[in-house]
């Protein structure tokens, strides 16, 4: 059994350790986090209110089923008519029950997080592939933000924010930001070095390596990464229904409170129907062909020219084989 002792030079001591009061440090840098910043906090937090409301009023607009049709129509281009067939029925599923407007208000988080943790992560995956250093800095910081429960992050946030969706938005960032910098990094660094040598003798400056050699050649991974931040994301944002969020974490919150079972199972299908279609798109994104044409490409696949394309290409293999 522990016991704290406060020694004669002022150290409390529990079994004879001395007592570090992280806790107490925690807090006494968040309320001066607060008294100093306070102003700017409640800026930042009408702003990503205000974002988030925008982006989801903008999917509520149309007709649920004009967004199931647009939802559909992007699965096809991105993979192929069956994922097409199955988006749309899956979003008539939820529209079925009533749970279209909070799917949206989710979706809507979800993007808007997901951008903000690109726009930092992938930044600082570019940095930790250039220089171990920073590499070596970023790695446990990284660690920290991955393995601590998140339901830990949602006590700082809302200090800062208030229960609102900018906490959940907040603690959702935190909480997803991890896998796109550590597969971005992995994704440059596993480009040939033969390839990056090759750059380098033709007299390619850094900056264009990285842009025309290493991210078209990294960018599975980093599709990979951008796969993972969107899942961990919407796995997030259910939990920041308890600070306030909108969307199906909040009707979860609200079947729990409740006991009410049938609307929880409601929230939990819709959640996996999202959860469903951005895997199976952004999964399918990540293995199309690096480079320019893209769309192109992803056009010529629906209409069927990505087919005489590739029958093109055996073609022509064939033909080298024979000659």
């Amino acid at each position: 059994m522990s016991t704290d002792i406060v020694s004669a030079d002022g150290w409390e001591r529990i079994d004879g350790v001395p007592r570090i009061p992280v806790g107490e440090w925690v807090d006494e840098g968040f309320d001066w986090i607060y008294d100093h910043f306070g102003d700017f906090l409640d800026r930042v937090g009408d702003a990503g209110e205000s974002a988030v409301d925008g982006i989801s009023g903008l999917l509520n607009g149309p007709a649920p089923l004009v967004m199931a049709a647009v939802f559909a129509l992007l699965a096809w281009f991105a993979r192929d008519w069956k994922l097409g067939i199955g988006t749309f029925v899956g979003m008539a599923f939820i529209i079925s029950m009533d749970q279209w407007e909070n799917a949206m208000a989710t979706l809507a988080l979800i993007l808007l997080a997901t951008v903000l943790a690109l726009v930092i992560g992938i930044p600082l995956g570019v940095l930790a592939a250039s220089w171990d250093w920073f590499s070596r800095v970023v790695r446990p910081v990284m660690d920290l933000m991955q393995t601590m429960p998140a339901f830990v992050w949602l006590v700082p946030v809302v200090t800062a924010f208030g229960l609102n969706v900018t906490a959940g938005l907040v603690a959702t960032v935190i909480f997803a930001l991890p896998p796109g910098v550590r597969l971005t990094e992995l994704g440059i660094r596993q480009v040939d070095a033969e390839v990056v040598e090759a750059g380098h003798a033709f007299g390619a400056t850094r900056g264009q390596i990285l842009r025309e050699v290493q991210l078209p050649l990294a960018t599975p991974t980093v599709m990979a990464g951008i796969n993972q931040v969107i899942m961990l994301a919407l796995s997030m944002a259910v939990i920041a229904g308890l600070v306030g969020a909108p969307g199906l974490g909040k009707a979860v919150t609200e079947s729990i409170s409740r006991l009410n079972v049938g609307l929880g199972f409601e929230a939990g299908l819709s959640v996996v129907v999202l959860a469903v279609f951005l895997d199976r798109v952004t999964a399918a994104a990540g293995k199309r062909q690096p480079g320019r044409g893209r769309l192109r490409a992803l056009i010529g696949r629906s209409t069927g020219g990505g087919r005489a394309e590739e029958g093109g290409s055996t073609t022509t293999e064939q033909e080298t084989a024979a000659a």
